[in-house]
């Protein structure tokens, strides 16, 4: 029996990043020596045991065969002969096929080391292609470790169109694919993510409400990149300046994929292109399976955003509007969120990424204006039923007014 650290943990450690969890292989073992040791199973597909002191993963090698198509479609086989180098190649990158011996020596068939040191994403072998979800996990990666200077290699890059366009990535299952997505969204360059898909083919038929919006136009007055697609790229890079929320990077995600629907006729104009986002946002996220904050706030921003940048000139009944709508009084946390993803697409934009967004700050004025008439002050009057409510919006939009006639607009 020999343990070997494998994957994630000695990539990372080879690249000098923090190690946060350790998986391990083991060679030369069955189901039965490792449960008399006192390792707990919890793998379905394949046999995996929790460390009984340090609830780390154990994993039998194993090699694997492709029976069917999409993420479940293998069976997988483990033997007291299966050898660390087998178990390595059926891995998806070469820099994720690296284990390191008891003695510390690193067992690299496939040159991952090399490809660390060149900066590339590269398959381990043809059986790549039996997965699909390898290519998200490649997108990921490039998302990852972007900032780094890695890049997906043009062989691998070759090989994942070819899968697109085989029809493999059709198989994907949605709640995996949101899986990864999610992931993706908590790197540090997200958007690389999604420009990786695109690259490959495979953003049309993952997200296809996203890719749509590449070349639609929009007016250079107001979006000098012009492209949508380019844009909400740009948004949801900005998002990631301003919060490490998941929920707020996939409001700036899909704040506008409504453009993608806007009558060709009447382009670069995009009239009505909140309430369409909104509908798309909330088809998309019940199709992937997106938690439920997530969807409501893009569902939020989508519809709302033009009303935050244009925030000076609402009448103070709208104001109150969008105030009650994002929940600002009993979810004042969300409501935060709504103004963090319209500034993310305020500043995504050419040569706008440092504007200020006073906006935001504007909104918040209001809401904290108008959340300070609360029920508890109506509590010694006549009032009953409905008529507090609109006693309560009525005292809220007098505060937003006087807020408004006080408020010094910033130069």
């Amino acid at each position: 029996m020999e343990v070997y650290l494998v994957g994630g943990a000695v990539r990372d450690d080879l690249l000098g990043i923090p190690v946060h969890e350790r998986d391990w292989c083991v060679v030369g073992a069955t189901p039965d020596d490792m449960t008399q040791l006192g390792y707990r199973p919890v793998g379905k597909d394949f046999p995996v045991f929790l460390h009984p002191e340090t609830a780390e993963e154990y994993a039998l090698a194993r090699t694997e065969r492709k029976t069917a198509a999409g993420y479940h479609g293998f069976i997988f086989h483990t033997a007291i002969n299966v050898s660390i180098e087998q178990d390595l190649e059926r891995r998806d990158l070469t820099i994720n096929a690296i284990a390191r011996g008891a003695d510390n020596k690193l067992i690299d068939p496939f040159s991952g080391r090399q490809d660390l040191e060149q900066k590339k994403l590269r398959h381990v072998s043809g059986a790549f292609a039996e997965d699909p979800v390898r290519i998200l996990r490649t997108a990921r990666f490039a998302a990852r470790f972007h900032h780094l200077g890695f890049s997906v290699a043009d062989d691998t890059l070759k090989l994942m169109r070819e899968m697109t366009a085989s029809g493999e990535v059709d198989a994907l299952v949605p709640e995996r694919v949101w899986k990864e997505t999610e992931k993706a969204l908590g790197e540090k360059h997200p958007q690389v993510f999604f420009e990786v898909l695109r690259e490959c083919g495979a953003l049309k038929v993952v997200f296809p409400e996203i890719d749509a919006l590449f070349g639609i136009p929009q007016s250079e007055k107001w979006h000098p990149e012009i492209d949508c697609g380019v844009h909400i790229l740009m948004a949801l890079e900005q998002a990631t300046h301003l919060s490490a929320d998941i929920d707020v990077r996939f409001g700036a995600l899909t704040h506008d994929l409504g453009k993608a629907t806007s009558e060709k006729s009447k382009l670069p104009s995009h009239h009505g292109h909140e309430a369409r986002s909104m509908k798309l946002v909330r088809s998309m996220s019940k199709r992937l399976a997106v938690p439920n904050d997530c969807r409501d706030l893009a569902a939020l921003s989508a519809e709302y955003h033009t009303h935050c940048h244009r925030a000076f000139e609402l009448r103070s009944s709208t104001l109150l509007r969008v105030c009650e709508r994002g929940d600002a009084f009993r979810r004042p946390e969300r409501f935060e969120k709504m103004l963090l993803v319209c500034e993310a697409d305020a500043r995504g934009r050419k040569g706008l990424e440092q504007r200020s967004y006073p906006q935001a700050d504007y909104f918040r004025g209001v809401a904290s204006a108008a959340r300070n008439i609360r029920t508890d002050d109506l509590e010694h009057s006549d009032l009953v039923g409905a008529a507090i409510g609109a006693e309560i919006s009525t005292r809220r939009l007098a505060a937003i007014s006087a807020f408004k006639s006080d408020y010094d607009p910033p130069k």
